[in-house]
């Protein structure tokens, strides 16, 4: 560990928090339909989107109506994509010629991208056409992004509402979303990163002789990067358009583009606090959440960081002391370029967050390490999260939170002005209990069939469970990163994946919007002596002791027989 490092970390964390005030406001605005500084230009779009779909955007929906235009959105555009996948070879912009993909993959990719979990079975630059990047892929990245913030809007507006029925109009949310949020900072990212290098264009691949050995040829992949990338980053979706994903010097060429993609992974999950806050009427509690987030971040990045920069004796032929030439600790699986500092903030950023973009390899890091990043998706999209998800995620934590310390003080807990009541702690624990569930039973599935689990393996032992282990965790998350030491292209993996990702998406959202319509229809109590503050740093302690808790308490068992006893088993070595 370096001074280097931790200012690196420093600067990161400084421009972050910087920018939750501006972000936020802004899509407060832009939520509650407030004017905007781009009313001028898309406000007449907005409008002519709503008459040629027929959307009535003063009609709000009650939680049921919402939730129905999420799956119905989510469906139709999961199938679209199917299709393209399975006739890209029909379709235009394919100079490469690439087949059809299977259909196993075509719907295990399908799934991933409408969910916003871009987990991605496939070398991208030899499956998938420009076609099928640009209009199957890059636009799920900009759809499931806005369907997940539509969903935290309906939670505030539910939280802020009083005997209201409605939750608001997902089309008119959504619709707003892509035009004044994603849209427009994507086109400004996308020209950011074509000025750091990264490429934008529509030709074949270019085939280059090298100077070493100029009779061969090697192919140099290309194409509609920087658009595919901006939006891939500022929608937490991590998709990558090469298979190196942004250690890809096309995709994260310098210094400058993976500083600015790793604060687009958390800028508008930040921002989103202070949304809450303002929305609500208490931005102190948009601060108390963020501070949360924001502990576990820093004690994540910190334990990554010290994990990797830490020698270990069993690691021959590679110069763990850091020196004026080399790093030190643990470069396998990273880029030299990275550095240690640099990959252990991006994996931890990366896993915080429901974004599968990396810059090293998981499966490369120490087990502590790499316990760290499981544990970062394992504590349920809560640390910064997805956009929306994370926020919403961490609410249901809240609710939770604030139930508890009612029970200690024995009375009905109350949050911002609402009673939470028995129906309130049932939906919030259906949504806690159905991410373990899926990631424990179908990793013990896999675990116990040598025929459709084990024989992907490169690995055995507890290195090799917790690569399935991770791959269930990831999808259920959302998350899309892997441990590469597991291949999942086969027909189990992906047809179970893609069910995992959309029940860990689609059936998680439904208790949510529940949440969310009964909290509108409450009427507010105002505060007495007896309500706990959710604007403070105790609730914010109480809060990170929630979510930790409800973590151990869950996973502790299966990581007690990955990553610890991997640890355990190696310190064993270097004792004998």
């Amino acid at each position: 560990m370096s001074a280097n490092g931790w200012l690196q970390f420093a600067l990161f964390s400084v421009i972050l928090l910087a920018s939750v005030r501006p972000v936020g406001i802004y899509l407060a605005r832009v939520l509650e339909g407030e004017r905007t500084w781009l009313d001028r230009v898309l406000h007449p779009i907005e409008r002519l989107i709503y008459k040629l779909s027929g959307v009535d955007s003063a009609h709000e929906m009650n939680w049921r109506e919402y939730a129905f235009a999420v799956l119905g959105f989510s469906a139709v555009s999961m199938v679209l994509t199917y299709a393209i996948e399975r006739l890209q070879q029909f379709l235009p912009f394919n100079p490469q010629g690439l087949a059809a993909v299977g259909p196993d993959l075509a719907w295990n990719t399908a799934a991933s991208f409408t969910t916003n979990t871009n987990w991605q079975s496939y070398v991208p630059e030899t499956t998938m056409s420009y076609f099928t990047q640009m209009v199957g892929l890059a636009y799920h990245n900009f759809g499931s992004a806005a369907v997940g913030i539509a969903v935290a809007v309906a939670l505030i507006r539910g939280i802020k509402r009083t005997t209201s029925t409605t939750i608001g109009n997902f089309w008119v949310d959504m619709t707003r979303t892509f035009l004044y949020v994603l849209v427009p900072a994507s086109l400004v990212y996308a020209l950011l990163l074509v000025g750091q290098g990264v490429p934008q264009n529509l030709k074949a691949y270019t085939t280059a002789h090298p100077l070493e050995q100029p009779k061969q040829t090697q192919t140099i992949a290309q194409g509609p990067v920087a658009s595919q990338e901006a939006i891939k980053m500022l929608g937490t979706n991590g998709g990558g358009f090469f298979n190196a994903n942004s250690a890809h010097p096309f995709e994260n060429p310098t210094p400058l583009s993976n500083l600015l993609q790793m604060l687009s992974i958390f800028i508008i999950p930040a921002g989103l606090t202070y949304t809450l806050g303002r929305m609500t009427g208490s931005p102190g509690h948009g601060w108390a959440v963020l501070a949360a987030m924001f502990v576990l971040f820093t004690a994540g990045f910190a334990t990554v960081y010290w994990a990797e920069a830490h020698p270990h004796a069993l690691i021959h032929g590679a110069a763990q002391t850091a020196t004026l030439t080399a790093p030190g600790g643990n470069m396998e699986g990273k880029e030299v370029r990275n550095g240690i500092a640099a990959s252990s903030l991006f994996a931890t950023i990366t896993t915080d967050a429901s974004c599968g973009a990396v810059t090293s390899m998981h499966d490369s890091l120490t087990p502590l390490g790499g316990m760290v990043v499981l544990i970062n998706i394992m504590m349920g999209e809560v640390v910064f999260g997805g956009v929306g998800s994370g926020l919403y995620g961490i609410l249901i934590m809240v609710v939770l939170a604030v139930f508890i310390a009612g029970l200690m003080v024995g009375r009905t807990p109350e949050y911002l002005g609402k009673k939470i009541e028995a129906y309130d702690v049932k939906m919030s624990m259906l949504y806690v209990l159905i991410f373990p569930l899926i990631i424990l039973a179908f990793t013990a599935v896999f675990v116990l069939s040598p025929t459709i689990g084990l024989s992907s393996l490169a690995n055995q032992g507890p290195h090799g469970l917790t690569e399935i282990l991770y791959a269930y965790t990831s999808g259920a998350g959302n998350n899309g990163s892997a441990f590469a030491g597991l291949n999942a292209n086969t027909w189990w993996y992906n047809v179970m994946l893609g069910w995992t990702m959309l029940a860990g998406r689609l059936l998680m959202m439904i208790p949510v919007l529940a949440l969310a319509g009964n909290l509108a229809s409450k009427k507010s109590v105002p505060p007495s002596p007896g309500t706990f503050p959710v604007n403070t740093g105790l609730f914010a302690t109480l809060l990170v002791g929630v979510i930790v808790i409800l973590s151990a308490l869950t996973f502790f068992p299966a990581l007690s027989l990955g990553p610890i006893l991997e640890h355990l088993v190696l310190k064993a070595g270097q004792v004998f």
